[in-house]
């Protein structure tokens, strides 16, 4: 009928320890405050971290410029591509479209059939310079 007093003692020994565990959680969910503020300087810390000094933007502003005094064509031919490309990729308005519909359709395919011949040139030279 009577239990072992030393099991007796372990069973209310861990039962203890699980609402030790247990007040513990409930009191770190009850302290949102507390939770918030960690989350915060969290972000805060991985922000900073993401976040270039202002010696890391004067060496990539100095790397800028010594490409653009080493190579300024290709940086204009760059530039440029680029451009073009941001400017085939913003949807055309309604009043665009109403003006300068079929223009526009005609220097798309046009620039498509450039791209095609440059891409085919390069494949070309590529070739007979590896040769």
């Amino acid at each position: 009928m009577g239990q072992d007093p030393d099991a007796i003692r372990h069973e209310v020994e861990h039962t203890r320890e699980q609402m030790g565990e247990t007040i513990d959680a409930l009191g770190h969910k009850a302290d949102v405050k507390g939770r918030a503020k960690d989350r915060v300087s969290r972000m805060t810390g991985r922000v900073s971290d993401a976040t270039p000094d202002s010696e890391q933007v004067k060496q990539g502003a100095r790397r800028a410029a010594g490409v653009a005094q080493e190579n300024p064509l290709g940086l204009t031919v760059g530039a440029v591509a680029v451009g073009f490309v941001a400017g085939m990729l913003i949807p055309s308005s309604r009043v665009e479209d109403e003006k300068l519909g079929p223009m526009a359709d005609q220097v798309k395919q046009q620039a498509k059939e450039t791209g095609q011949q440059v891409a085919e040139q390069t494949r070309e030279n590529a070739g007979s310079v590896s040769r």
